[in-house]
């Protein structure tokens, strides 16, 4: 595992990520890529503690997407299945079991003052801090897709199902979009990526 691990992970990040795994005896599955989610955690029907993560994640999105299914997994064991998936217990979880990683011999500079504030208050998906997924996002291949903050207002775009939208305005973070096809009003996070069609 740790060797599989090497190809994912920043490399001074291999040792005490497996170190946890070992601890907290999960089964980790590397899957291909899912647009709703970068991974999950749950308790499969024979006991097993599994943990998927995609594979398709820049080593710095795959560490923290590992640590916060751990620290799922250890918040239910700590407090209790009754508690929010995404509630206090587990924000207190994620960021201790976080904070060891958060040094520069693992993320590059650039990152940690944006990784210590997301940590002061961690949200249910790193990707609703737009600020420290778009910095996540520097780290990946590049793509022909544009954020919905980059393109003009009016502006037709698509989205990685297929469907198409009309950019509206922005209300407080999100932007509202129309779908061409319904009608339907939907709400875009400012660092969601799409295809630019026209204005």
């Amino acid at each position: 595992m740790a060797n599989v691990l090497t190809k994912y992970l920043p490399p001074m990040a291999v040792e005490p990520a497996f170190n946890l795994i070992k601890t907290y005896g999960v089964h980790l599955k590397i899957v291909n890529e899912r647009k709703t989610r970068h991974g999950d955690y749950r308790k499969m029907p024979d006991g097993t503690l599994q943990i998927t993560v995609n594979a398709n994640l820049n080593p710095y999105r795959f560490l923290i997407t590992l640590i916060h299914e751990i620290a799922h997994l250890k918040a239910f064991q700590e407090f209790g299945f009754q508690i929010k998936p995404h509630g206090k217990e587990w924000k207190r979880t994620f960021t201790l079991l976080m904070l060891p990683f958060i040094n520069p011999n693992i993320f590059p500079q650039e990152l940690l003052p944006y990784l210590a504030r997301h940590f002061k208050n961690p949200k249910a998906s790193s990707d609703t801090d737009t600020q420290l997924a778009i910095k996540l996002k520097s780290y990946d291949p590049p793509t022909d897709k544009n954020y919905i903050f980059e393109i003009p207002t009016g502006s037709i775009f698509k989205i990685y199902n297929g469907k198409v939208f009309k950019k509206g305005l922005q209300r407080v973070k999100r932007y509202e979009c129309v779908e061409i096809a319904t009608g339907k009003v939907y709400l875009f996070q400012p660092n969601a990526e799409v295809e630019f069609i026209k204005n």
